[in-house]
């Protein structure tokens, strides 16, 4: 049963990775800088989070918005 849902998970995450690489083509810079910071801010958060034990869940969100204001902020500082 397990070995099933861990391929059924697989085939998922390729699915949603194949749909967000697609999706961010027509996206302006800061959108993409915003949406990367806020990807990257979940995989972290949601790692920090299950390796010390703590709420994975609340760590994805934090670490999403931390992610996406990092984003943002370095869209901001990179204007000319």
């Amino acid at each position: 049963m397990r070995k099933v849902f861990m391929s059924k998970t697989k085939a998922l995450m390729a699915v949603l990775a194949l749909v967000a690489m697609t999706g961010c083509s027509d996206m302006s810079k800061k959108e993409q800088r915003v949406l990367s910071g806020a990807a990257i801010g979940a995989g972290a958060g949601t790692a920090g989070a299950a390796m010390t034990g703590g709420c994975v869940g609340c760590g994805a969100a934090i670490g999403t918005a931390v992610g996406a204001g990092a984003g943002y902020i370095f869209d901001e500082t990179k204007k000319d």
